[in-house]
């Protein structure tokens, strides 16, 4: 029986994988690094920390710091966040949806709570959430399945209880290795990845989350 419905946040409520790509692409700059928007589809869903490490192991570079140039790409996306974040279609519905479905309600996120709290606070969103969750506190952020654990005993349910709407392929995996049924809302370009394959339902938008469909996966597993 479904009790819970977790969402993520980035590129699930707000349009921010490009914020996350311009700022990525300062950030790395300030290391001499030129990176593609391909090549920040690759960390979807990392933590920033993460983020700068996985680049940082491939192309490793002496200064300025990782910790300096974590903090730069926080700083611009926060930035962005309220200069031109835009939240994604079917929020307000499924947000609503989730109000009147009588299933605990949690946000848990791989971005600081810095970030979480402008976006919050961008859209007027934090009163929907009974329980927000950052992997800012965890030792590990997605794919690992810490934050969602976390955010479940906070919620007071066990993960096989919940189901976690996600866009990226760490954050379906981390869903996924959690023990919880996911709903996967990709973006295009990460659709074919083969992680998002793991999701018990894959759809075009938060549009599509209702009644129907939570029961049409749970029947299915």
């Amino acid at each position: 029986m479904l009790r819970a419905i977790l969402f993520d946040m980035d590129g699930l409520l707000i349009d921010s994988e490009p914020l996350w790509h311009e700022a990525e692409i300062h950030g790395f700059g300030l290391a001499g690094l030129s990176l593609t928007h391909e090549q920040c589809l690759e960390t979807t869903g990392l933590r920033a920390d993460e983020v700068v490490a996985f680049r940082h192991a491939r192309t490793p570079w002496d200064a300025p710091s990782r910790e300096v140039v974590t903090a730069a790409i926080v700083e611009r996306v926060v930035a962005l966040i309220h200069e031109k974040g835009t939240l994604m279609p079917g929020v307000s519905e499924a947000l609503a949806f989730a109000r009147g479905s009588g299933l605990r309600v949690a946000l848990a996120s791989s971005s600081l709570y810095v970030i979480i709290d402008a976006v919050l606070d961008r859209f007027g969103l934090r009163s929907a959430f009974p329980v927000i969750h950052s992997a800012e506190e965890e030792v590990r952020g997605k794919p690992a399945p810490d934050v969602y654990l976390t955010a479940a005993r906070k919620l007071g349910v066990f993960p096989a209880e919940c189901i976690a709407l996600e866009d990226s392929p760490n954050g379906v995996v981390a869903a996924k290795e959690a023990g919880m049924l996911c709903i996967a809302i990709p973006d295009p370009a990460l659709r074919s990845d083969p992680r998002i394959a793991r999701a018990d339902a894959v759809v075009s938008s938060l549009l599509e989350v209702d009644a129907a469909l939570l029961e049409t996966i749970s029947r299915a597993t």
